[in-house]
């Protein structure tokens, strides 16, 4: 019933920039947290950034002041600026939101959803 869609990875220099963008499709009545995670190859899944639908922002300490996220209410879309950014960012990004949807009959259903996940490799 819905789908996260990202976009913006690839492939930077160290010291570079990258924009990730996360866009939410389907019957969305709301989207309460949205954020980003990070997997690198043998890894954990970690979290990156969230933000809450006030604005409210939580960041990994590694992150700090170099990555910044933010989000679009009206366009259910949630993006994560990465500057200067380091070789050992590379991973693969996923969004993350928890979503409340319609389905048939009007109700109201609440999950969480993660996208396929972008690339974003980090060297030179």
């Amino acid at each position: 019933q819905v789908q996260l869609v990202e976009s913006g990875g690839g492939l930077v220099q160290p010291g570079g920039s990258l924009r990730l963008s996360c866009a939410a499709f389907g019957s969305i009545f709301s989207i309460n947290d949205m954020g980003w995670y990070r997997q690198a190859p043998g890894k954990q899944r970690d979290l990156v950034a969230t933000i809450t639908r006030g604005g409210t922002t939580v960041q990994a300490d590694s992150v700090k002041g170099r990555f910044t996220i933010s989000r679009d209410n009206a366009k259910n879309t949630v993006s994560l600026q990465m500057n200067s950014l380091k070789p050992e960012d590379t991973a693969v990004y996923y969004c993350n939101a928890d979503v409340v949807y319609v389905v048939a009959g009007g109700g109201r259903v609440r999950n969480n959803y993660w996208g396929q996940g972008t690339q974003v490799t980090v060297s030179s």
